[in-house]
């Protein structure tokens, strides 16, 4: 995980050049007046995540006190390939999907020049965030591959191919 806080604390270092604000011990930017959440795991039941991801809730210190804040955005960096299980309930969920990106960075980890993501909000930050990844660890990036089984019409089909 010491590999994951390095290239978020180097990304953080650079978002200052945007002007957005950064926590030195939080995971979290400030830009626009909106917070957008770094979580970093190995793994999380889907039931767990979608706790986590319904309250969108982001701690912020200030000074020696802390605050509860709405996150407008959460990025989950995992270190270890997420189920399809927890890819498919964000995938599905229209509110999810605009509010949270997934990045799948254990190829990385691993030492491929490769993140898988499912990115489909209009965060700036995360753009940056994919920037950043491309242009100055080059790492390239893949979306997250087709199911095995696609959803049409309420069914259950079988992926031809």
């Amino acid at each position: 995980m010491s590999r994951v806080w390095e290239i978020l604390k180097k990304f953080k270092d650079k978002c200052g050049f945007h002007g957005w604000r950064t926590s030195e011990n939080e995971d979290w930017i400030e830009a626009n007046e909106q917070y957008h959440n770094f979580l970093c795991t190995r793994n999380i039941h889907p039931s767990s995540f979608k706790k986590i991801v319904s309250n969108r809730k982001c701690i912020v210190r200030e000074g020696l006190s802390y605050r509860v804040v709405d996150a407008s955005y959460t990025a989950w960096l995992f270190s270890e390939t997420p189920s399809e299980s927890l890819v498919r309930t964000v995938f599905e969920n229209p509110d999810f999907a605009e509010r949270i990106a997934l990045y799948d960075i254990s190829p990385l980890l691993e030492g491929k020049n490769l993140c898988i993501r499912l990115n489909n909000t209009d965060s700036h930050v995360f753009q940056e965030f994919e920037r950043f990844l491309r242009n100055e660890l080059k790492v390239k990036l893949k979306r997250f591959p087709f199911f095995k089984t696609e959803i049409v019409e309420n069914h259950a089909v079988e992926e031809v191919a």
